[in-house]
């Protein structure tokens, strides 16, 4: 599950931010002033981070600036009362990505998020038993399958083809190779096998989501991208 650490002294704000972020599936960790971000935000793996400029201990430029620091890749989206374009620029120039001026709208925040997320480098090793190409999120221990934070229920043997997908980023896979790889046998040219479960994977992969990631080549095979 793709983890966001949020920044934000006032308590109702964070409390409404952790809430809508939960309820789309993201697990959220957050903080209310900038010395204890900047502690829990270094010394664990976010895949974004949420910061509000103006807070006590240190605001959100010298957290932005020192977390920059230490970590170069993180997405950061930095949220502030403050809406002039010099007020945008110092916070970009501090090190963040994106830039949200309250009050917002929550449907605008998700919408960043995600733009934000999808960003970051395609395939993340989030540990040694997680892959994750963009939103997608496979934990090969609890077997559990996340999309966007949305749980996908899987088959044994949809787990395994997607597994097979998420290890091999961006690289054509012929019917041949999935076959052997997935299934274990030689591939047999008479047997839509492959095809069928290649569409029931899409089906639940891909359905309700504008940007698909298992794609065809015709004649050709398979490629996640």
């Amino acid at each position: 599950m793709l983890r966001i650490g949020i920044a934000e002294d006032d308590i109702k704000i964070a409390d409404l931010l952790k809430s809508a972020l939960e309820e789309n599936g993201y697990q959220i960790s957050t903080v209310f002033n900038g010395i204890d971000a900047l502690e829990q935000f270094a010394n664990k793996q976010f895949h974004l981070l949420i910061i509000d400029i103006m807070m006590p201990g240190l605001n959100g430029i010298q957290l932005c600036k020192r977390l920059r620091e230490i970590d170069s890749q993180t997405p950061i989206l930095m949220l502030t009362a403050l809406g002039t374009v010099d007020d945008k620029v110092t916070g970009l120039e501090a090190g963040a990505d994106d830039y949200l001026v309250k009050p917002f709208h929550l449907k605008e925040l998700l919408a960043r998020v995600s733009a934000l997320l999808r960003r970051q480098s395609p395939l993340v090793s989030i540990s040694s038993h997680q892959l994750c190409f963009e939103d997608l999120v496979l934990d090969t221990h609890s077997k559990e399958v996340f999309r966007a934070g949305k749980n996908i229920e899987l088959s044994a043997k949809e787990f395994i083809l997607l597994e097979l997908f998420l290890r091999n980023p961006n690289r054509l896979l012929s019917r041949q190779y999935i076959a052997e790889q997935a299934w274990d046998i030689h591939f047999d040219t008479g047997t839509n096998v492959i095809d069928v479960y290649i569409n029931f994977l899409r089906k639940k992969i891909d359905k309700g989501f504008d940007r698909k990631l298992i794609h065809t080549k015709i004649n050709m095979g398979y490629i996640l991208k």
